[in-house]
């Protein structure tokens, strides 16, 4: 049995509901106002069926095919609202299967917060009512739409459907577009540069004209500029998070012909040469690779072995050869410089520090179950780490190049890393020069790392540790520094890793009217027991590190069986360190009873105090921000006892 809904488009690309996947089907009908032979995405329960294609076969057809079911549509409850139009329809087959199969995904995923749609869908679920019409009015009909909505959006192969004031289906529209597609050759692709001309790009086979988009370009309109006139192929190479159907729908929907002659060859893997990772560590990125510490691993000891430290790379590894390895040193105030490595390691005095590095997004999947999604990888609380540097002062390599101790000229000191993209753009940072200058900022240029070389994946030859701040700011592979009056100009240190209000989302940030992410806030988190451990006990011990940035060392750390109702002081072990100074993590350990009679589920919470007397917030909505930084409430790890 088949029964049809109309689904209006909402604003958004994104929705929470993405992660969601059940199995789907393709099949053939004919719109019904331009009679087009057309694709349309429906529900088949639980089978999984081979990918959809035309009768025909053709490269057009399979696009149409492509088009027709690859735009992500959100859950948006306000599109509840009114009546549901019946201008545009989507197939749901297997009902019943289909509720039982999101029910199941359900159980371990989070949805947006509005808090009477999720309770509709809920009810809907739990009922397993055919998806009728005949179920109801109002709300009770309206939750299978929400059911129909999440199952489109499974593993980011959204429905394109029509806006609710629209007369014709989106499908229609979508295969009447590549009917009517025009081919364009590269000659004239390229005269698409600028405003004036239009800003066009290809992919693959497909021209696409993306002037509106432009500005709107996550990463920053100077950076899809590159690509103006061309292929953006080097660049999704290059950036693979744009690798996936949501942003490809998203640039579908700019397409305006077909690339004469097809595609380009195949463009060389970027990443061909990444060195060997130890398979414990848990992948958040392959290209490039980011991939956090296992939790059950990171309180085994105060100093990360090298092979478990977490991995944070923006651009692939680049091969540097220590033999003609240069450090460029120039800017204001200071006269050019390069130093070789046995300049750095002869020439300077040898200087060690134990210092922690934290990602600015650790724990960042805490603010998505909140019911607000961020962008960015999908940390939980193993991007941190700790180890002991060796290598020289900044301060000493600046007053070296000339640097006066208060030039008022130089407000900030720029890193730019050797890891580069296609375009030769870099990665790039900069932190304050009174803390590149201080004697007790213990800002180092480092050589080893737990005294071993540098390995590729944390900087080998030469890498930037700035203790006490963001892991962004220690730039990797270090190929020059730069005393400037401004901040580094870098994408990274503009316009990303900042922090904004709740109230700021995607359509109205203002990368300037917030400062670069320095100094962290302090955080902790529970490492053992695991998240939906069973305790077969009248006590649990509990586990964790816990962090601070700015140098504030931990005093204390609470941990609670109760949800935060009763506390207990935990033991902490720490390295020794100059107050002030406190650069690497506390770990800290505490047995502590359970509520008496306790029997279910249980909430273990940890939250910690360092020299400032600066506590954790206890929740994290109140801290969201659109980046999904400085997640730093109290943590929360549910068990169950026996």
């Amino acid at each position: 049995m088949s029964t049809f809904f109309t689904l209006p488009r909402a604003e958004n690309a994104f929705t929470a509901a993405s992660r969601l996947k059940p199995s789907v089907t393709w099949r053939q009908r004919r719109c019904q106002q331009k009679q087009k032979r057309i694709v349309h995405c429906g529900a088949a329960g639980l089978q999984a069926v081979p990918p959809c294609s035309l009768a025909s076969g053709s490269d057009r057809a399979d696009r149409a095919c492509q088009l027709s079911c690859s735009e992500s549509v959100p859950w948006q409850a306000a599109a509840l609202a009114p009546p549901l139009p019946d201008r545009s329809t989507l197939a749901m087959g297997s009902s019943r299967a289909l509720a039982a199969l999101l029910a199941r995904r359900l159980a371990n995923t989070n949805l947006p917060s509005d808090g009477a749609a999720l309770a509709q869908l809920r009810r809907g679920f739990a009922s397993q009512a055919p998806f009728t019409r005949a179920a109801g009015s109002g709300a009770a009909a309206r939750a299978p739409w929400l059911a129909a909505l999440a199952a489109g959006l499974s593993a980011g192969l959204g429905v394109q459907l029509v806006s609710a004031g629209s007369g014709e289906p989106a499908e229609c529209k979508a295969a009447d577009k590549l009917v009517k597609l025009k081919e364009f050759d590269r000659e004239e692709v390229a005269k698409h540069r600028s405003k004036e001309t239009g800003i066009w790009v290809t992919y693959k086979d497909g021209v696409y004209d993306v002037t509106k988009f432009v500005e709107q370009h996550p990463g920053g309109a100077q950076r899809l500029m590159l690509a103006a006139g061309g292929a953006i192929d080097p660049f999704w190479a290059m950036y693979q998070q744009h690798n996936n159907e949501q942003v490809k729908g998203i640039l579908e929907e700019y397409r305006i012909g077909r690339l004469k002659g097809g595609a380009a060859a195949p463009v060389a893997d970027p990443y061909a040469n990444e060195p060997q990772r130890l398979p414990a560590l848990i992948v958040r990125s392959q290209k490039p690779m980011n991939s956090e510490t296992p939790m059950e691993l990171l309180t085994a000891s105060l100093i990360t072995p090298n092979e478990l430290f977490y991995v944070r790379n923006h651009l692939p590894v680049p091969q540097v050869d220590p033999a003609t390895y240069r450090l460029k040193i120039e800017g204001e105030g200071v006269r050019s410089l390069e130093l070789s490595l046995e300049d750095l390691k002869t020439k300077f005095k040898r200087h060690t520090i134990t210092a922690t590095l934290q990602c600015t997004g650790n724990r960042r999947n805490e603010f998505n179950r909140t019911g607000r999604v961020v962008k960015g990888l999908e940390w939980e609380g193993g991007s941190i780490s700790t180890a002991v540097f060796t290598g020289v002062r900044l301060r000493d390599v600046l007053l070296a190049a000339g640097l006066a101790e208060e030039d008022p000229e130089v407000q900030h000191i720029q890193f730019e890393g050797l890891d580069a993209d296609m375009a030769g753009a870099t990665y790039g940072a900069s932190i304050e020069v009174d803390k590149a200058m201080s004697p007790q900022g213990d800002v180092l240029l480092a050589y080893e790392m737990n005294g071993a070389l540098l390995p590729a994946d944390h900087g080998f030859p030469l890498r930037v540790v700035v203790p006490g701040v963001a892991g962004c700011r220690s730039v990797k592979w270090l190929g020059k520094i730069v005393a400037s009056s401004e901040e580094s100009h870098s994408f990274w240190q503009r316009r990303d890793y900042k922090a904004f209000g709740p109230n700021t989302d995607w359509d109205n940030v203002d990368w300037d009217a917030a400062p670069a992410i320095q100094a962290m806030p302090v955080t902790s988190q529970i490492c053992e027991p695991a998240s939906g451990a069973v305790i077969d006990d009248d006590e649990v011990t509990v586990k964790g590190y816990a962090w601070s940035g700015g140098g504030q060392g931990i005093i204390r750390v609470d941990v609670s069986a109760d949800g935060g109702k009763t506390w207990h002081t935990a033991e902490l072990q720490k390295v020794p360190q100059k107050r002030g100074r406190g650069w690497a993590w506390a770990l800290w350990q505490a047995t502590i009873p359970l509520p008496k009679g306790a029997k279910g589920q249980l909430e273990l919470v940890c939250k910690a105090t360092d020299e400032n007397y600066n506590t954790q917030p206890e929740s994290a909505a109140p801290i969201w921000n659109l980046r999904g930084v400085n997640c730093n409430s109290w943590h929360r790890v549910p068990v169950t006892v026996q």
